[in-house]
């Protein structure tokens, strides 16, 4: 039993986990049922006397899920764990937190950040999870890592359908200004902390293959291009709600007209 919880809690030595199989693309598609599911549901289960307690049961998914990741660092020895490369500086596991109070307190400003910062950081790790490379499905550091990057998700899209939840142009300038701010967390972080300390990837490439790697060498050049990215994902996410604005707009005036 000891070498099952070794192995299971362990990481491999050669890559287990490999971009666009099955391996990849299962735990997306369960996502994308999950979402389908309370879409098509979302009155039922905002009429359910229970509903608070989905979104309780949701929230301690959330926080146990971020919080696994470091009880297994502590826990299996042969990790070898160094604190500073796993301090909680990260727009994926702050995400996860935010969506833990976000479907418990309902709150506007919880959401406007955690739905930005989800749409334009957490999905480039759900198209290249390079993170598990040698973790696959015979490994907790798979599940947890799954479960962490599809449950905001599920969180966002739940609030949208069953609580009727939305972002605004102010949303955008809000979420953006909080991402600075980690952001320059992240960057002083790195400084101190020297090699081994690359919290949002501000200090180096990382040796697996990713997105990330087409970025620049160079420092200023690779912050610039990432604000940009991260910009256009911004933008790319609000878009939804303002072509939905502007349908009702016209809607709102064509009735209006037809009433005079």
């Amino acid at each position: 039993m000891k070498e099952f919880f070794a192995y299971f809690f362990g990481a491999g030595d050669e890559i287990e986990f490999r971009n666009f199989t099955l391996a990849h693309f299962l735990p997306i598609l369960a996502l994308v049922a999950v979402v389908f599911l309370i879409y098509r549901y979302r009155d039922k289960i905002r009429d359910l006397k229970c509903e608070k307690n989905i979104r309780l049961t949701l929230a301690f998914m959330l926080i146990i899920t971020e919080m696994s990741y470091f009880w297994r660092l502590v826990g299996v020895e042969s990790l070898n764990a160094n604190a500073k490369e796993h301090l909680p500086i990260t727009v994926c596991g702050w995400a996860v937190v935010f969506c833990s109070y976000l479907v418990v307190t309902k709150s506007q400003s919880l959401f406007d950040i955690s739905y930005f910062w989800l749409f334009s950081g957490t999905i480039f790790a759900l198209i290249t999870p390079t993170v598990i490379s040698y973790c696959g499905p015979t490994r907790f550091r798979y599940y947890q890592f799954w479960f962490e990057h599809t449950l905001g998700y599920v969180a966002i899209f739940y609030m949208i359908f069953v609580h009727k939840m939305r972002p605004n142009i102010k949303s955008i300038v809000k979420s953006y200004a909080w991402l600075a701010v980690l952001a320059t967390v992240a960057f002083f972080t790195n400084k101190m902390l020297g090699p081994g300390a690359n919290y949002l990837f501000m200090a180096e490439l990382e040796e697996t293959k990713s997105i990330l790697n087409y970025l620049p060498q160079n420092f200023a050049l690779r912050v610039f291009v990432m604000a940009l990215i991260v910009t256009v994902f911004f933008v790319l996410s609000y878009l939804p709600w303002y072509f939905k604005d502007r349908k009702q707009a016209k809607l709102k005036e064509e009735t209006d007209s037809q009433t005079n």
